[in-house]
């Protein structure tokens, strides 16, 4: 009797397990669907709205910024609140968010259900995966973490792009919408289902108002800068260098107070005792510029210089998810079973990635997506490697207590890190363009031979089409400058893959000089403690 009632105790906790993981990962997925919702659907988006890009711009602003605030105040309700119910009420407050997006196409509606969305994202996000870790053994975690990667961080890189693609091209970007909802009422019906004991929360304190404003004013203010400073032409337009200004000065007073409150605020400072979390984080901006300037520039490309469907550049992508699945499950596999120790693979992937790159930098506008497909493939596999790596190192060392802080800083790392990598390569992109169509505008001149022969060709192929010969002269000669605007775009997005390239190239080096020194920190404090 005993041993039959441990048995059934023992397949209801598997039982509850599997439905709670199901369950964080269908949420993970809705905000995966969510956050890159404007990657393909910004115009269509601003057409039905009839929004300025300026006015448009407070939609993304908007979702990420509270996404950001989402990270960095969920420690504490994870704290104060019992985690699974934290989680059920995220994802369906995304759910009934999307919803409402769906069926309205007022600004300003929209803009304050973004700004749930983001909120809601980023709480869930560093619920769920706490939450696996409250669950579960630390013998299981490279598995379990492989799969929630597979919805925070496979799906908005590769899955959602090429669903909203389609969504697009076969119906319209309300039902990109539409798509979270069933998702959401899916994730939260499991977790319900989920009756699984977790410990009681650790500590109850009272939320720290004067951090969290200004906690939330810098990270506003940044979102800003770094989303919409490449339109403004950086520091040239006053209200930028105003807002760098008031974000930096608001995160420093944000530290200073942090530090003040003694263990009290939103910032939990025994995590930088862990030197391996402390590394993991610097790694954090860097992985995150690369996931996220890689996944811009391979569908910018595709879009703007290829000339591809909405559908074909979400296709593009999704072939990598599959290889970036198989490298998070070996990476698991020898974590796991092997024992091998996570900081292994870490170069490895930052080779692949590298590699990738400098591949994608040798792209023509006569590629194809077979041409970039090895590539892509690669870049798939790298972050498979790096990324369930630098989780493992900067998560097993913390405890209970500040895990979920951890958690919410590290994600906010790799966001702020990704909003860098993508301005900076907009950046690069937009005056490589312009530098790159003077200096090519060098080279056609009126009375070049080439030239010549070009516009004569063109002007009777146009002729032969039934166009009149002096439009089919001025068609020539708009066609030539075109091309040679093309091609400096061409020229300019090899420079961009080409910079994610070198910057692992310098970022490498300093990252195992950054891990040496830790260690050395780590072992005289050890040996100081002996003492």
């Amino acid at each position: 009797m005993s041993t039959a009632a441990v048995a059934l105790r023992s397949n209801a906790s598997v039982t509850a397990g599997v439905l709670l993981l199901a369950g964080i990962m269908l949420a993970a997925l809705t905000e995966a669907i969510a956050s890159t919702v404007l990657a393909l659907g910004r115009s269509d988006i601003l057409g039905d709205t009839y929004a300025t890009p300026d006015e448009f711009a407070w939609l993304d602003v908007g979702y990420t910024a509270f996404k950001l605030i989402g990270f960095m105040t969920a420690a504490w309700l994870l704290g104060r609140f019992d985690a699974r119910r934290v989680m059920i009420g995220a994802v369906l407050v995304m759910g009934l968010a999307c919803a409402m997006a769906a069926i309205t196409a007022r600004l300003d509606l929209l803009i304050a259900l973004r700004i749930l969305q983001g909120f809601a994202g980023g709480t869930l996000l560093v619920g769920g995966q706490a939450l696996i870790f409250f669950a579960f053994a630390p013998s299981r975690q490279p598995i379990l973490q492989a799969l929630f990667a597979m919805g925070s961080v496979v799906a908005p890189a590769t899955l959602a792009p090429a669903l909203q693609g389609w969504l697009i091209d076969s119906q319209d970007w309300t039902w990109i919408f539409f798509s979270v909802v069933p998702v959401a009422l899916a994730a939260g019906g499991l977790l319900l289902m989920a009756d699984i004991a977790l410990p009681a929360s650790v500590r109850q304190r009272r939320f720290d108002w004067i951090g969290f404003s200004l906690m939330s004013t810098s990270l506003f203010c940044l979102t800003y800068v770094f989303s919409q400073g490449e339109r403004w032409d950086w520091f040239e337009e006053p209200r930028i260098l105003w807002l760098s200004v008031i974000g930096l000065a608001a995160l420093l007073a944000f530290l200073g107070q942090q530090v003040l409150a003694k263990g009290n605020g939103l910032l939990d400072f025994s995590l930088f005792q862990s030197s391996d979390f402390s590394f993991a984080l610097i790694v954090s901006f860097v992985a995150g510029a690369a996931l996220f300037g890689s996944a811009f520039l391979i569908p910018a490309f595709a879009l703007s210089v290829l000339a591809f469907t909405p559908t074909e550049a979400g296709l593009l992508l999704l072939p990598s998810g599959g290889f970036f699945v198989g490298a998070l499950l070996i990476a698991a596999f020898l974590f796991q079973v092997r024992r091998v120790a996570p900081f292994a693979t870490v170069p490895f992937g930052i080779l692949m990635i590298m590699g990738a790159m400098w591949m994608l930098s040798g792209s023509t506008s006569e590629s194809g997506a077979a041409d970039m497909m090895t590539a892509i493939l690669l870049r798939g596999l790298g972050l498979g490697f790096l990324f369930l790596s630098i989780t493992l190192i900067a998560f097993s060392d913390l405890n209970r207590r500040n895990l979920a802080g951890g958690i919410g800083l590290f994600n906010t790392g790799r966001q702020l890190g990704g909003l860098m990598g993508v301005a900076g390569l907009q950046t690069l992109i937009e005056h490589n363009v312009v530098a790159n169509v003077a200096v090519l505008g060098t080279y056609v001149t009126p009375g070049a031979t080439a030239v010549i022969e070009r516009l004569t060709a063109t002007t009777a192929m146009l002729s032969a089409k039934g166009m009149e010969a002096l439009a089919a002269g001025r068609g020539a000669a708009s066609l030539l400058g075109r091309a040679v605007s093309g091609q400096a775009t061409v020229i300019a997005f090899d420079s961009a893959f080409f910079a994610v390239t070198l910057l692992f190239a310098v970022a490498a080096p300093l990252l195992v000089a950054i891990k040496i020194a830790f260690a050395r920190h780590a072992k005289a404090g050890a040996a100081r403690r002996r003492d």
